[in-house]
């Protein structure tokens, strides 16, 4: 990787979360919960032809309906003449504790976050489940009062649409077409809800959630024709584990 021309890489914050329901089955929520998904998800249920139980299996993607399990951390810093990413997690099955070490690793010196569609879903679904546990958001994910052109957020999605308001592109298309390492190599988004709730296999998805932040920073250095992201260059933090206590 080329150093040269990138002297704001260790201003961002790369990011990326991983997802589920509230509970495994829509019955396991009380009657007004089930009530109010019936109601937030008809549109999808009435295009796809399919019950509001079949519907719930996607109710991970809505932050009124999901909730955070795992979030992955990487960030550029300067040792001697080469710069490292290092790649941390937070995660477990206590939420409010995973957004709360969150907050407190994130500080000031990060002026920018950078994600795969983070401004449609990550950034979002990290402030409103911040708000849903009355934490206060950081100022890098906070958009109140910022101009256009204040705006901290980078999305590798929307620089690889270049202006092109209707193209949608993976991570892991994204990946292939430019010859990189593939993130999904082991499971991908559509298999978390039953890695968690049926596996209970946490480190799997911790794993798979940090390797598409590594690929997120290797597509940003990509566009930005900075180079490459080596093997020697990735520094494996240990991540935290979260878990709600037994009551």
């Amino acid at each position: 990787m080329t150093t040269s021309s990138t002297p704001l890489l260790e201003d961002i914050l790369f990011l990326d979360i991983e997802t589920v329901a509230q509970t495994h089955q829509l019955s396991e929520l009380d009657a007004d919960w089930q009530h109010l998904w019936t109601e937030k998800s008809r549109f999808q249920r009435e295009r796809k032809q399919i019950t509001p139980e079949q519907s719930y299996e996607e109710a991970g993607i809505y932050a009124e309906f999901g909730k955070i399990i795992c979030i992955s951390a990487g960030y550029f810093r300067q040792e001697k003449e080469d710069f490292k990413f290092h790649v941390t997690s937070f995660y477990g099955t206590d939420e409010r504790q995973i957004l709360e070490t969150f907050v407190a690793f994130v500080d000031a010196s990060w002026r920018k976050l950078c994600a795969h569609n983070g401004k449609e879903f990550d950034f979002p679904f990290l402030c409103r489940r911040l708000l849903v546990h009355g934490l206060e958001i950081p100022d890098v994910l906070d958009l109140s009062g910022k101009k256009p052109w204040e705006n901290p957020h980078i999305d590798t999605m929307e620089m690889w649409k270049f202006g092109d308001f209707k193209h949608y592109t993976s991570l892991r298309l994204l990946a292939k077409l430019l010859h990189l390492p593939t993130p999904k190599d082991d499971i991908d988004g559509s298999r978390i809800r039953e890695v968690f709730y049926q596996d209970n296999d946490l480190e799997r998805i911790e794993r798979y959630c940090k390797k598409d932040v590594v690929t997120v920073a290797r597509i940003y250095l990509r566009l930005k024709t900075m180079g490459d992201l080596t093997e020697d260059e990735l520094c494996w933090e240990s991540p935290t584990r979260l878990d709600l206590q037994p009551a």
